[in-house]
């Protein structure tokens, strides 16, 4: 399947496209994604080609502070499922090459076709580029690598799928020559924080009180004093980057030092010259983010002021769509997520599914938001994400808030298409659970950042063997068990991800306390 050598020696550099003929080129190829995506589930549609390009091509994201950055593009590995398709192949391009030990043991979760069959279809490529930047910036500087890709793809029916989409997606896309499965860069305001309150305004779901599109220092701190002027208790504020990542982009400023401003035992103008001079002292979510700098990327990509949500307890769960090529829109899933930093403002994990006093409010809610969307012409999976609260007066009770629109696959997509992966189940949006083929309910824990500096120097085959010695890996005969991803980042940096799987949250939890108590046990002996 690969490029024979006299047509690699063939190879001639072309020149870009002007943006002009960018945007032609994009729109013309677009009219072959419907077709392209539903063939390849279709087994009689003949030959079907996938280019994987997990790129995190998000605006905002300070990449270098976000240890092992780099090994989050191994989270899209759940697309090795397309491979069922036995005529189909993958090409998966990373920034560095995916160890051989997770690539078999990914092979092996393929479900009805053998792992050799799997193997013949698959194509890694990789920029061999460490670098803390976008994926998809690094294959546009390398020309002989996009020559490799096409070489490895029949263009004529072939698309390309990505984590995030952005102008260098469509750039690729149009030097490749395929369509491209994800939302068209020019609706992506769409799922900026200002742009997410627009949105949730026509779709009339309910968001917390807030001012968007402010950019500069006084306009933070006008906002802040519309706020607690509108809510004389409010306690704190979160000031948000419109193209804020995972949290990191968010900063939280508590009015408590300012209690004795509080209206109406001040003037406007001396609230506000007050508050300008806390702004400073925020708590930012990204580690060594100073006022300065924070303030700069303000004014570069606009955000928001939001009232800080608070009540007895709180929870941020979110919801799951796809819209597919046809326009059709479709709840995959819901999700608690589990957060931490700073004002728990840092995603950090996810339990599926979400809590059901609140469960379905948020589906629909979610599906609100996607025929909005839809009517906007956006195309591919998104997040819908939320703050629920319990009514102090009512336990038991929640009210729920919009906050922000994940135009993208996120950090709840992997696990759930990992599950699928394994047992061929599906999720049932009318109970919101996720049913095996046998229709036996499975939950699942999921984290990102299972880390430990005891962990550095534990090789992927490391990790392998110890989850066999204690009998961790993902079970079969049960649909329970631990999938690990992300272990590229386990040697020099301690960290990996996981999502563990059980009957109900208990099991699940229990799989991934074990996996914890197996690495510590394990690296504590040396």
């Amino acid at each position: 399947m690969g490029p024979s050598r006299s047509e690699r020696l063939s190879f001639h550099s072309t020149p870009p496209p002007t943006p002009e003929e960018e945007l032609e080129r994009f729109a013309e190829l677009q009219k072959s994604l419907e077709d392209r995506w539903f063939h390849l589930r279709d087994i009689d549609s003949g030959p079907r080609d996938i280019v994987i390009v997990p790129s995190l091509s998000i605006e905002g994201l300070p990449m270098s502070t976000i240890p092992g950055i780099t090994h989050y593009e191994e989270r899209m590995l759940f697309t090795l499922m397309l491979l069922r398709h036995p005529r189909a192949h993958l090409v998966y391009v990373t920034s560095q090459p995916i160890h051989p030990a997770m690539v078999d043991y990914l092979i092996a979760m393929v479900r009805g076709i053998p792992a050799a069959h799997v193997r013949e279809r698959l194509s890694l490529l990789s920029t061999y580029d460490s670098s803390p930047r976008p994926l998809t910036e690094k294959i546009l500087e390398r020309p002989r690598l996009i020559h490799r890709i096409r070489q490895h793809i029949r263009p004529e029916q072939a698309h390309m799928t990505c984590f995030t989409v952005s102008h260098r997606e469509r750039a690729l896309a149009v030097r490749l020559g395929i369509p491209l499965y994800g939302v068209d860069p020019a609706l992506l305001e769409l799922g900026t924080k200002s742009g997410s309150r627009r949105v949730f305004r026509e779709a009339g779901v309910a968001i917390p009180a807030g001012v968007s599109d402010v950019r500069e220092e006084r306009e933070v701190a006008e906002a802040v004093v519309d706020l607690w002027e509108e809510q004389p208790d409010l306690g704190r504020v979160v000031v948000k980057h419109d193209h804020g990542f995972s949290g990191e982009g968010n900063a939280v400023l508590s009015l408590g030092p300012l209690s004795g401003l509080r209206p109406p035992h001040a003037s406007r103008s001396s609230r506000v010259d007050r508050v300008l001079e806390e702004l400073p002292r925020m708590r930012f979510a990204s580690k060594g983010t100073s006022w300065p700098r924070f303030l700069e990327a303000l004014r570069g990509m606009g955000g928001v002021v939001e009232a800080f949500i608070e009540g007895r307890t709180t929870r941020s769960p979110s919801a799951q769509l796809r819209i597919n090529p046809r326009r059709e829109l479709e709840a995959m899933s819901t999700h608690d997520q589990l957060l931490g930093g700073a004002d728990g403002q840092t995603y950090a994990g996810c339990v599926f599914p979400a809590d059901p006093p609140y469960r379905r409010g948020i589906q629909e809610d979610g599906m609100r938001v996607g025929r909005v969307l839809v009517d906007k012409g956006v195309v591919g999976r998104f997040a819908v994400d939320f703050i629920a609260v319990e009514r102090e007066d009512d336990p038991g009770r929640w009210d729920h808030y919009a906050i922000e629109i994940n135009l993208r696959i996120t950090g709840t997509t992997h696990p759930l298409m990992i599950m699928r992966m394994l047992n061929d189940g599906r999720y049932d949006p009318e109970s919101g659970l996720y049913l095996t083929k046998r229709g036996e309910p499975r939950v699942y824990v999921s984290t990102d950042t299972l880390s430990s500096p005891s962990y550095r120097g534990l090789l992927v085959d490391d990790l392998l063997d110890i989850a066999a010695v204690h009998g961790l890996h993902y079970q079969p005969w049960t649909d329970s068990g631990v999938v690990f991803h992300m272990t590229g980042a386990l040697s020099q940096f301690g960290k990996l991800g996981l999502t563990s799987i059980g009957e109900d949250h208990q099991s699940a939890q229990a799989w991934l306390d074990a996996t914890r108590e197996a690495l510590d046990r394990e690296t504590r002996s040396g």
